[in-house]
């Protein structure tokens, strides 16, 4: 069996119960971005049922992330955001429409 390793320095986003799907949308929609191992509950537990998602090993642009499916507890807000630097309005544009279009809200940016 190998030996899994893990980055030094990961992000952990901690969602409801989507977090596949988000580490889905990012690799879908970021360069250099995966979804890696996914990882299940082995049993029931406060925010999960046994055999359902309770986190996704992902990356986006390069940065290593996971996703805890740790119940509604904790919401996402501005207070973190990734900041993806884009060559051109078009590249900013596309990722701006994929991200409201899925669901995203829009405010001011820089």
């Amino acid at each position: 069996m190998g030996k899994y390793t893990i980055a030094k320095n990961t992000i952990c986003l901690w969602y409801d119960h989507d977090a596949e799907e988000a580490a889905r949308f990012y690799a879908a929609t970021f360069p250099d971005s995966t979804v890696g191992k996914i990882h299940r509950a082995p049993s029931d537990n406060p925010s999960t049922k046994a055999g359902e998602v309770i986190t996704v090993d992902f990356t986006v642009a390069g940065i290593p992330c996971i996703g805890l499916n740790g119940g509604p507890a904790f919401k996402h807000n501005e207070a973190f955001s990734f900041q993806i630097a884009t060559d051109d309005q078009e590249e900013t544009d596309r990722y701006w429409n994929a991200i409201v279009g899925n669901g995203g809200q829009e405010s001011e940016c820089g």
